[in-house]
């Protein structure tokens, strides 16, 4: 997620933080939640385990952290989309030599609606990594581990109190090498563009402790959204912030294009992208597990998660 320039130093990236921190109003924060997290944090644990050699797109490891994945949703029973479990592309991406032809597979599940069974919301977080480097494993922990167990969070709450829209949960691989399993998605959809409300992609939630911030971008292109999200109270010391998406926001401190919401927005779908900011492991090798604060991933996983909830029972009102 979201390439940065080599001349950003650490200190500078950490500044980010100071950049536009529009809170969520009622930032008071609530009671401790009595989920239970040992699944979260399994999924976020294996996924960045060494084992998955970083999970790269078209490599032994990507294939292992997809075949995790689809275990999961069916043993959780959520159903495959029209076209099936899984979506294999082949497309042309980035790699540190150059380009190069890749091919990976994104992983398709559906929860029907209860109220607008016809119309989609379509939950996204990319499962690949950037794989082994130079002999150094990158676990890609926050990247994007965290995002996908958000997102399996989320779909197993869904089948115990199921939405009121239906729900594409979309695992998607290629982010790294250039958006390149989002746009399959959005080329060749299982539903059509039209019947999808919005895109809500999940990409770096697990270290929102940097700033205390679990950000929202796309509130500026789609305002419709924000009075569903303003009133969304802190969970511990950690609280939704929006911006990223403004004009005036530029390079690495926009991040409209930065993940696979890009692709949908592009697509003309509506979309928020929910994630942290920058921090002094992002896209190195000690993105580990051992990094993350569990109460500030578990916050920021509440957050996502009832920030869907908010959204689906106002949209389409």
């Amino acid at each position: 997620m979201r390439l940065l320039s080599a001349s950003l130093t650490i200190a500078a990236i950490l500044g980010l933080a100071a950049c536009e921190t529009t809170p969520a109003q009622a930032p008071v924060e609530t009671a401790a939640a009595s989920a239970d997290y040992t699944q979260l944090m399994a999924d976020l644990r294996i996924l960045s385990a060494d084992d998955m050699q970083g999970r790269d797109t078209g490599q032994e490891g990507g294939a292992k952290a997809r075949q995790y994945i689809v275990d999961r949703l069916e043993a959780m029973g959520i159903a495959a989309s029209s076209m099936g479990r899984l979506q294999p592309w082949e497309a042309q991406g980035r790699s540190p030599d150059g380009p190069k032809t890749f091919n990976g597979v994104n992983i398709l599940g559906l929860i029907p609606g209860t109220r607008v069974s016809d119309k989609y919301i379509v939950v996204t977080a990319h499962y690949d990594h950037v794989g082994v480097r130079d002999g150094h494993v990158y676990n890609g922990a926050d990247d994007n581990a965290s995002g996908v167990a958000t997102m399996l969070e989320l779909a197993k709450r869904l089948k115990d109190s199921p939405p009121e829209h239906s729900v594409l949960i979309v695992a998607l691989d290629g982010e790294e090498r250039g958006l390149l399993g989002a746009k399959e998605f959005v080329e060749a959809p299982p539903v059509p563009l039209s019947s999808m409300v919005m895109n809500i992609n999940f990409d770096m939630t697990a270290r929102a402790d940097v700033d205390n911030f679990l950000w929202v971008t796309g509130t500026y292109q789609h305002p419709e959204f924000r009075p569903l999200l303003d009133q969304i109270p802190a969970h511990g010391s950690i609280r939704l912030a929006f911006g990223k998406d403004r004009p005036e926001d530029t390079g690495s401190d926009n991040w409209v294009f930065a993940s696979d919401h890009g692709a949908f927005h592009r697509a003309g779908v509506a979309f928020l992208y929910f994630g942290v900011n920058f921090h002094e492991d992002y896209h190195k090798p000690s993105d580990d597990y051992e990094r993350v604060n569990p109460a500030a991933f578990q916050s920021a996983t509440e957050l996502a998660i009832e920030g869907f909830r908010r959204l689906d029972a106002g949209l389409s009102r």
